[in-house]
């Protein structure tokens, strides 16, 4: 059962019941990225070693939480909900059943503008936002942007920069499994909570909250719970590689909201840094879309099941039964290497894709639409993963 991390509900009017959503879920880009003082995002390499083998450049956990504990923080949200109408709705006066709750989830600072990184799903429909930092100081926060297809979010406060303490983003793209990381954040409605752990795998795929699929997400055991969500996962530099997104549990509270097995996932980095730059400079985020259902099934390439009508790849010729090997020469050999690859263009580019099909190669060029609202199957069946 995988579920998001969303947050704390802390109470719901009017009786209704408030359950967590549940998922499955990937995504990256080539961008090596950290985050300046300004907002900007500039280029940066961190070392391809293995950080939990490199005891000369990593940190302890205390000097990790000391350096960027001050940071992270925690995020309550107000939000009204209507319910569908049932039998008359309540007393038989008709209508749906109006629900007004309050969550928590966590973020980070980014810059000293005062933008603050969290996940999509913690601040959704939200009609007010407080954050507090570590130092007990609040503020009300207001939405910069969000990105349902990635599960990203930023917002924004308005306080002294004295109060705001911007967290380093680094490059997911060298993680290796076995590296150490260290998650901070406010599970279970406790502010400014440090557990740690290794990456468990990268390159995982998870499921957003409108159905697209988030390419290498990153895999670890470190424990993480409801209200952990948007907070940072930590490298041994104590530098961002992920923001905590989803657990995949079978233990459950006795309020219905999954708790760690041992089993989390976060949106990698370089996916957060390039959606939240996009945030911030236009105030939305638009992800490049193909329209083809694919099968994870298959091996050499991403296997296509089949093709969205009217979709960018059916204008482009491709077909069900074909085997996409490469895209734009850069070899692929999975679908979630596929959806990552994909993820590194924007709307509006021409890609040419390399495709196998009844025994021979031919190439198919595509120019990328904008991703949907929504992701929604083909209705050809045999796949479920749509870029």
């Amino acid at each position: 059962m995988k579920r998001f991390l969303p947050t704390i509900l802390a109470g719901a009017l009017a009786g209704g019941v408030v359950g967590l959503l549940a998922a499955d879920h990937s995504s990256t880009t080539k961008t090596v990225t950290t985050t300046t003082s300004s907002g900007a995002v500039s280029a940066a390499r961190v070392g391809a070693e293995p950080t939990a083998l490199s005891s000369s450049k990593g940190l302890s956990v205390n000097q990790i939480f000391k350096l960027d504990g001050p940071g992270v923080v925690d995020i309550q949200v107000d939000s009204t909900s209507t319910s569908s109408s049932g039998e008359g709705g309540f007393f038989g006066l008709g209508g749906g059943q109006t629900e007004q709750t309050e969550a928590e989830g966590s973020g980070f600072v980014l810059n000293k503008s005062g933008d603050i990184v969290t996940a999509e799903h913690v601040v959704t429909g939200a009609q007010s936002i407080k954050v507090t930092f570590p130092d007990g100081d609040t503020a009300s926060a207001t939405v910069v942007g969000s990105d349902t297809g990635e599960d990203v979010a930023v917002i924004h406060v308005s306080v002294p920069s004295s109060e705001l303490h911007p967290l380093t983003v680094g490059d997911s793209s060298t993680l290796q499994v076995g590296d150490g990381v260290v998650a901070i954040g406010s599970p279970f409605g406790l502010p400014s909570t440090v557990t740690a752990g290794i990456v468990s795998a990268v390159g995982r795929a998870i499921e957003s909250p409108n159905n697209w699929t988030i390419a290498n997400a990153v895999q670890t055991d470190a424990p993480i719970n409801p209200g952990n969500s948007g907070g940072p996962l930590l490298n041994s530099a104590g530098q961002v590689i992920g923001i905590n997104d989803q657990i995949d549990t079978n233990s459950t509270t006795s309020t219905g909201e999954g708790s760690s097995s041992g089993v989390g996932f976060a949106v990698p980095s370089d996916t957060v840094a390039r959606v939240a730059h996009d945030l911030i400079t236009t105030g939305k985020a638009q992800n490049a879309y193909v329209g083809v259902e694919l099968q994870s099934s298959r091996t050499g390439g991403a296997g296509v099941a089949g093709v969205a009508s009217a979709s960018p790849a059916a204008q482009g010729g491709l077909k069900s039964g074909d085997l996409i090997t490469a895209v734009d020469g850069q070899t692929v050999t999975s679908v979630n290497q596929f959806i990552a690859t994909i993820a590194n263009y924007s709307p509006g580019d021409t890609v040419t894709l390399t495709v196998k099909r009844s025994g021979s190669t031919t190439s198919v060029k595509v120019k990328l639409g904008t991703q949907p609202a929504t992701a929604s199957s083909s209705g050809s069946g045999g796949g479920s993963l749509l870029p």
